[in-house]
């Protein structure tokens, strides 16, 4: 766990104050809580083993300290849970909730497991169970919702403890007493100002001080804003803004009569990229954002993001790039001016831009990957420099910074419903980048939502293209995760919906994955039936590279079926293909599998002719680790024939053959079993073109 400093508001201190790690108060609240973990619980006093995680819920409003105390309380107690701590957020800035399956899937990577893409709540939730069921381990659960939220995240077992945040009472969940916060006490309220206007102007006026104090109704967050305005002020009066604050009665809570002074205090250029910071996904905000919003330069953005910090109106986050946050309490009055200030045309037309902004951005974090390419070196260079990322490392620390602000666009694009172009624009290049960063496996859960918020904008825009190749994605992630029944009804959909396109690309593909999902299941006569269609389609639009890979599969599923004789002359189409396509490689896997199969219909001899032809193809495809693997099958065979000691000889070259790409410096690759080389030799694992 890193320990980071925290204010009472919840937000983050940074400089001199973060250094000295302080929390103010809330003594009596810390004491009760650590109290309630000792405590007995129902089932303990009823006899009964406690059969899930003690629960501690700290309740009170936005800004109140609630976070700060949860955050201190596991700073405290951490070292009893050394297996691991957790952290997560159940509700978006707007006061969304977030869904299950999200959360899940976040304290799941916490914990560097596998959450396997498209995976239900219920399955994810129960492997974060699992996973939890032989550790002691401390999950902090900030701004829930509501106790189904955190009922559904709840380990089964005694030894971990959840903290617990929320507005009110999670009713639902057994043996859970609140700890609810009001105001701070008056000597803390007291330490915060003096944090931000220093200790002078509070001991030579110190009824004012507690004045202040008063007014703020030693609210944690107002507090932090007095300190701040009072902090950009120094020759202000502490008693001077307590008075303010007096006149204005009894006009909203004191957070939002602080709010407004300090609001109304801005620059107007200012005052108006604060407001539209509400538009920032996730309410996580960098220059960039803040300057697409405002229609400003980065430099200019940086500087007033850094003074909205020192006013208490933002959060910095600690990372290596500047980030902020906004601060849950603030959102709702950054809303509601939002509403009033700016016309909605205003509004949108700042949304554009950020979205814009963004694309530019993923474009050039995409484009930097491609360092052998001069037409992508020509085309970073004709992008503004505000845009360019300096190197692939920081391209990459930028995405996987920014990537839940990125997911959080893509699926506020999507709901506005206004700007579908930008949106698709937006998903088409965040899937590029995360795959050219992070690989298609890695990204895999990530692209899956993107993929399904693609086909949402083709279904409501009624584009068929696009819907079907959001569909043969999400099949495809379907069927790399074992759903092939799901994967096997989306590739049905992708076809309906390439036919409908006219599109020849998507509806041979889809055959092709229709065919590839009845193979998966074992049926193998449907599997080749489909082959045969995509066949077809292929050969008549000359695509030649496809139909010989086709006869492959083809091949295949005869060869699973037991009829030799038609995998064997579909293996021969597939090798003439292969040939006439000047496909050496290609050329000599589809040899091996010939080989194989003559074997399994009880000719070898034939399959030692063949796999020694194969052998030679493949030297001249300079493919060592299939040449390692057909001297493991010569020896095989030869074993089979009654020779021993040339089948010695043969596993020998495959040895020396490993152990020589190993010497080239390649990563020693697993023991080869060719059987399973050769079965996969023709499976299709692309994705579509289209995004």
């Amino acid at each position: 766990m890193t320990d980071q400093a925290v204010d009472t508001d919840g937000v983050r201190l940074s400089g001199h104050a973060a250094d000295e790690s302080r929390f103010l108060g809330r003594t009596r609240e810390l004491k009760e809580l650590r109290a309630d973990i000792e405590r007995a619980g129902l089932d303990t006093l009823s006899g009964r083993k406690a059969p899930r995680a003690r629960v501690l819920l700290i309740a009170g409003r936005p800004g109140s300290g609630r976070t700060a105390l949860a955050e201190e309380l596991v700073r405290q107690v951490a070292d009893r849970y050394d297996d691991v701590v957790l952290r997560a957020r159940l509700s978006e800035p707007d006061g969304t909730p977030v869904p299950v399956e999200h959360t899940a899937r976040e304290l799941l990577a916490g914990l560097q497991l596998p959450t396997p893409a498209g995976a239900a709540a219920d399955d994810l939730a129960e492997a974060l169970r699992t996973a939890l069921a032989d550790r002691r381990a401390l999950v902090l659960l900030d701004d829930a919702a509501d106790a189904e939220q955190v009922d559904a995240l709840l380990p089964d077992t005694p030894d971990c403890l959840v903290v617990a945040v929320s507005s009110g009472p999670l009713t639902g969940i057994s043996d859970v007493r609140p700890c609810t916060l009001g105001g701070l006490d008056t000597k803390s309220g007291l330490e915060l100002l003096t944090r931000h206007t220093g200790s002078v102007r509070i001991t030579v006026d110190p009824r004012a001080a507690e004045g202040l104090v008063e007014e703020c109704q030693a609210h944690p967050a107002a507090l932090t804003l007095a300190g701040g305005w009072l902090a950009a002020r120094p020759k202000a009066a502490v008693a001077d803004l307590a008075k303010h604050l007096h006149t204005e009665g009894d006009e909203g809570t004191p957070l939002s009569r602080v709010f407004r002074l300090v609001y109304t205090s801005l620059p107007a250029p200012s005052a108006r990229m604060l407001r539209l910071l509400a538009l920032a996904p996730a309410g996580l905000v960098d220059p960039h954002t803040a300057a697409s919003l405002a229609g400003c330069s980065v430099g200019d953005a940086h500087a007033a993001l850094d003074e909205f910090v020192a006013l208490g109106l933002l959060r910095a986050v600690g990372s290596p790039m500047p980030q902020y946050e906004v601060p849950g309490c603030l959102y709702p009055l950054l809303k509601a001016l939002t509403q009033t200030q700016d016309r909605p045309g205003e509004l949108q037309l700042a949304r554009a831009r950020m979205l814009e902004r963004t694309v530019r951005l993923l474009q050039s974090c995409r484009v930097i990957t491609e360092t052998d390419s001069p037409e992508a070196r020509e085309k970073l260079q004709g992008m503004p420099r505000a845009v360019r990322f300096p190197s692939p490392r920081a391209a990459e620390d930028w995405l996987r910074l920014r990537r839940p602000a990125l997911l959080a666009a893509a699926r506020l694009a999507v709901a506005d419903g206004e700007l579908d172009t930008l949106a698709r624009r937006l998903m088409s290049q965040l899937v590029k980048a995360m795959v050219a960063h992070f690989g298609t496996r890695a990204a895999a859960p990530d692209l899956y939502g993107i993929h399904r918020l693609v086909l949402d904008v083709a279904e409501r825009r009624n584009l068929p293209r696009e819907k079907a190749a959001a569909l043969l994605n999400l099949g495809d992630l379907d069927a790399q995760t074992g759903r092939t029944t799901d994967a096997l009804a989306r590739y049905r959909a992708a076809l309906d919906a390439g036919r409908e396109a006219n599109d020849p690309y998507a509806t041979g593909r889809a055959m092709e994955s229709v065919g590839g999902a009845h193979l998966e299941t074992g049926d193998y006569d449907r599997a080749a039936d489909w082959f045969g269609r995509a066949l077809a389609q292929r050969l008549a639009r000359g695509e030649r590279p496809a139909a010989a890979r086709l006869y492959g599969r083809i091949a295949a599923a005869h060869t699973y079926a037991g009829r030799y004789g038609e995998a064997q002359r579909s293996w021969r189409a597939a090798m003439a293909g292969h040939r006439k396509n000047g496909d050496i490689a290609s050329h000599a896997r589809a040899l091996s599998e010939l080989a194989r199969v003559q074997e399994y219909a009880g000719r070898p001899e034939e399959s030692l002719r063949t796999c020694h032809e194969a052998v030679e193809w493949a030297r001249r495809a300079e493919d060592v680790r299939l040449q390692a693997a057909l001297q493991l099958r010569l020896a095989d065979t030869l074993e089979h024939l009654g020779d021993p000691a040339s089948a010695q000889l043969h596993r020998g070259t495959a040895e020396r053959l490993l152990g020589e790409e190993c010497a080239e410096g390649e990563p020693e690759p697993a023991p080869l079993d060719p059987s399973e080389q050769d079965a996969n030799a023709c499976e299709i694992r692309s994705t579509s073109d289209e995004d």
